[in-house]
């Protein structure tokens, strides 16, 4: 039923999204890049990797939150080379990639499965701040009534939601969950808890979205105008794509996903056009930089050796 469900929704997005592209194939291929729009493109993707580069650097912080004492730089540079293993189907290689090199560096089997658990909960949790702070610029029409009082209610559940008394149950859960097979080799689930409030790296994931959100806005940019009232916007629809491509099954890397949602938020405020070259050049250059970055970090790696 897994695999039914994933090759459903995968192929389900790719259809819409193929529907999308024929009905506005003669718009989209009378969009132009200029040799401004080209630079601004070289920026986003700068902008894109020095996202990933940042979301390893917060992985460190996580562990530390764990009682585990890791280098920073080594860290990163596994973070880097693990990242492009999330377009492989099951979309989990990625984190079975650090869960190994952690391990190999001595940091316990708990502790390290618990870290790759715990950051994408944070990266949800930071998506969703971002979401309810400027969620309401999504609406085709403007309605005010209640509005500020459901994302200010809906912002204290989500910062109510990482604190410790409510996070270390759900992590707890996870774990047992990800590791009933192999309970006795693991480090006692007692000892895996948050201690203290995770802000810092709460505060690192929100940075995170933040550039991720900044190389989406710049990939528009590059293809049109924009004013910086439409900003809000923009982030707000980049975070709640971003967080449908991180939890729905079977998309790969949000593969799909990703850009059937941002379209369909998108295109009542742009042209559909626009949207759909967007889109698809973003996903160009989020998998050129974390190319880039894999590359980087093992010549960096092999050249520190």
């Amino acid at each position: 039923m897994k695999k039914i469900l994933r090759w459903f929704i995968l192929g389900g997005t790719l259809f819409f999204l193929g529907k999308a592209l024929k009905d506005n194939w003669i718009e989209v291929t009378s969009i132009r890049i200029d040799a401004a729009g080209w630079a601004i493109l070289a920026i986003a993707t700068g902008v894109t990797l020095l996202a990933h580069t940042w979301a390893g650097w917060i992985w460190t912080w996580v562990l530390k939150e764990l009682n585990q004492a890791v280098p920073t730089f080594p860290f990163i540079q596994v973070y880097l080379k693990t990242n492009i293993a999330k377009y492989l189907p099951g979309n989990v290689w990625h984190y079975y990639g650090r869960i190994l090199a952690a391990k190999n560096a001595n940091v316990s089997t708990g502790a390290a499965t618990l870290s790759v658990l715990l950051e994408p909960l944070l990266m949800l949790a930071a998506a969703l701040i971002i979401i309810l702070l400027f969620g309401s610029q999504l609406a085709v029409s403007n309605t005010n009534t209640g509005v500020q009082i459901l994302q200010l209610v809906g912002l204290a559940v989500v910062l109510g939601a990482v604190h410790p008394r409510f996070l270390n149950p759900a992590i707890r859960f996870l774990y047992q969950l990800k590791n009933k097979k192999s309970e006795s080799e693991n480090q006692p689930i007692s000892s895996l808890i948050i201690e203290r409030y995770p802000l810092k790296p709460l505060l690192g994931e929100l940075v995170f979205l933040g550039l991720r959100g900044t190389g989406f806005i710049l990939t528009i940019f590059a293809l049109s105008s924009l004013n910086l009232s439409q900003i809000p916007l923009l982030l707000a629809a980049f975070s709640f794509a971003w967080v449908l491509g991180l939890v729905v099954p079977g998309s790969p890397g949000g593969l799909g996903v990703f850009e059937a949602t941002a379209l369909t938020l998108l295109q009542h405020h742009f042209s559909t056009a626009l949207v759909i070259s967007a889109i698809a050049l973003y996903r160009l250059i989020s998998i050129l930089a974390e190319i880039a970055g894999a590359a980087l970090a093992s010549l960096d790696e092999r050249l520190a050796n």
